[in-house]
């Protein structure tokens, strides 16, 4: 079976819970990504699995470069004699599909983890090109989907969305909320409260609301400079990502503490107090949510698709509406008031966790649903 990605640091970090699944159960598993080195490479071997190398452009529009990499799975399935393609994110999904349909592989399954950028809506609306690249990724996946014998979500919103609005009909399909976490590599530490330590960890995008926790943090830390404000994240390369100079900023003035690119978030997590992600971008079930919630932490984040599948309103977090910085801090404030709040509401992450996002009951749900138990 050949399990399709992008990048190997993905497939190592996200789905090594899933290939050693894979492979315990008797498979011969190939896991296929763009840009393997020898360190990476011997990662995933070490997993029992083949790691293979295939081309992708995973930004651009143009469809010769597409069709290309369609061709070259198809090329390789047949090589590799796959008998099942799983696909994840969006171009694998799509081009992984079509070249897996071509090669006749038997069992075509596809997992969407959220809808990306073509769905994310900024605060100023969709500009034209943003609309037509929604319509085109819409039309690819209305010609790849059907050909797949199953498709996975993450959320019931990108089902409405995505599969129920635009009326693509589907073999079969299921919404597993979440991909999981390995609770025994993120267990339940106590919290402190003193000082009430928040943070964010993704990627400095815009659309993860990386500039709304800054500008929440800038006008907490005026009335309560005892509060800290951490950051983990490696700036990104995109137009809209948060800047080094503008990161070096809050960092000069002691908004926030940004320790640099981490290979370990738990120590970090451990310390802090309430994690924030006040993300507008179209998640699947955010993975650092997750992580947060298995340690045992309080949640604030958007009550937008993803991330509110993550949050009990009140039992666990705060869910506050995207693009509401003035929310955002009434939230940061709640806890910041209301300390005892930080270790009730953290007990309860760890249960929902347990409940909803342990890897392993996921990762076993797949395995039954495809019959490869």
């Amino acid at each position: 079976m050949a399990v399709v990605g992008t990048l190997a640091e993905t497939m190592l970090g996200f789905r090594a819970d899933l290939l050693k699944t894979m492979v315990a159960a008797g498979h011969q598993v190939y896991a296929f990504a763009t840009d393997y080195d020898e360190q990476s490479r011997a990662a995933v071997q070490a997993l029992g699995v083949t790691p293979v190398c295939y081309k992708l452009s995973r930004f651009s529009l143009n469809p010769l470069a597409d069709l290309k990499t369609c061709w070259q799975l198809y090329k390789l399935f047949k090589q590799y004699q796959i008998n099942l393609t799983f696909c994840y994110f969006a171009k694998p999904v799509i081009y992984g599909s079509l070249a897996a349909w071509l090669a006749r592989v038997p069992l075509r399954v596809a997992k969407i983890e959220g809808l990306g950028r073509a769905f994310t809506v900024p605060a100023a609306g969709l500009t034209v090109k943003a609309k037509i690249v929604r319509r085109l990724q819409v039309a690819l996946y209305q010609l790849s989907l059907p050909t797949t014998h199953c498709v996975f979500l993450l959320n019931q919103d990108d089902k409405t969305d995505l599969i129920d609005h635009y009326r693509i009909k589907l073999n079969q399909l299921c919404v597993l909320k979440g991909i999981g976490v390995e609770l025994n590599k993120f267990p339940v530490i106590p919290v402190s409260a003193t000082p009430v330590r928040f943070i964010f960890v993704g990627r400095l995008l815009n659309e993860k609301g990386i500039r709304y926790y800054l500008a929440a943090a800038e006008q907490l830390k005026k009335r309560y400079p005892e509060v800290e404000f951490v950051v983990l994240g490696q700036p990104d390369a995109g137009a809209d990502a948060l800047s080094s100079a503008e990161l070096d900023y809050y960092v000069r003035q002691n908004i926030v503490c940004y320790p640099g690119k981490v290979s370990n978030v738990v120590p970090f997590l451990a310390q802090s107090s309430v994690f924030v992600l006040p993300s507008y971008y179209r998640e699947g079930v955010p993975r650092s949510t997750q992580e947060a919630m298995a340690i045992g932490r309080a949640i604030i984040t958007t009550d937008a698709p993803g991330c509110r599948e993550t949050v009990e309103q009140g039992r666990n977090g705060i869910l506050v509406p995207v693009h509401d910085q003035a929310a955002l801090e009434q939230a940061m404030l709640y806890f910041i008031q209301q300390p005892q709040q930080i270790c009730i509401m953290g007990q309860q992450s760890r249960l929902l966790a347990e409940q909803h996002f342990d890897v392993h009951k996921t990762n076993a749900r797949i395995m039954k649903l495809l019959q490869l138990q």
